[in-house]
This record gives C-alpha cells, structure tokens and sequence, in this order.
C-alpha cells in the first residue's frame, strides 16, 4: 500500500532523489530552461513536499506550490527511473490535484520540458486534465518548456 508523506527533506534517499530529479533536469535542458527548485527553494514556506513510499522504498516525490488563492503550481516532480511504469506518478499526481482541491484551489498550472526526454511526464499530465496554456507566473516564453494547466 502507498504512503504519502508531507516531507521536511531531511532524509538522505529524499534528498538522493531530489538531485536525481536535478540530474535529469539538467542532462536534458540548458541552464536557463531548468525551472526545478533547489532544496532551499522547496522549503519556502508556500511549498508543501510529498514523498510516496511503497513499504519501505521510496517511489516519488512531488510537491504544491501555492501561487495565490486560487491557484496552485506542481513542482519538482519526480519518479525514480527503477519505479517507472508502475503506477507511481499517476497516484502521486492524483494525490496532488486532491491536495489541491482539498486547499480550495481553482486550477493547478505546471511547467515541463519539451523535449522527448520530458514526453512521457507530459503524457501524464494529459491523462489527468492537464492542457497546454502560455507561460504563467513569472514564465517567459520559452521553445523548450511547456505550460500546462487544469480546473481543479
């Protein structure tokens, strides 16, 4: 059964994934493309972090961002590359659009690459509503980044 788990970042396999989830940001976008946080900017106080556990492994990570009232952003979404394809970032992305609505957001927006290594987490994020839209927030327009949005 998976366990969901507001995350203070301290331990060592979460902060192990989070340079992971860095790694490939980077492997696969220049400087001015890579929109992940780093560990300081996932402890600002507007950002909430889950881990998902299946027992005692780590599987995902995934955290809210609150952009006002009625808004929220997805950030720093993360599988590791041994627990893709097993249903992992789908029931961590459900988690957080219910976490969202439970907060009494409107929409969730969200930012992804555009490149083929990025395909697989935009299909994902199609499957559960998610749209293309413009830059939002403090975004420019950028050829290898897409926005996304949905209604929550």
């Amino acid at each position: 059964m998976l366990r969901f788990e507001v995350d203070d970042l301290a331990r060592a396999e979460v902060r192990a994934l989070l340079e992971a989830h860095a790694a490939h940001c980077r492997g696969n976008s220049p400087p001015e493309s890579c929109h992940m946080l780093d560990l300081s900017g996932l402890k600002a106080p507007e950002i909430t972090v889950w881990t998902v556990w299946d027992g005692s492994a780590l599987v995902g990570i995934g955290a809210l961002k609150q952009i006002d009232a009625s808004n929220g952003e997805l950030k720093s979404m993360h599988v590791p590359a041994a627990a893709r394809g097993k249903g992992y970032a789908g029931a961590l992305l459900t988690h957080l659009i219910s976490q969202a609505r439970e907060r009494g957001l409107e929409a969730l927006f969200l930012e992804t690459g555009s490149m083929e290594a990025f395909a697989a987490a935009r299909a994902l994020y199609a499957r559960h509503g998610f749209e293309e839209c413009p830059p939002f927030g403090d975004y420019v327009l950028d050829p290898l980044s897409r926005y996304m949005t949905r209604p929550i």
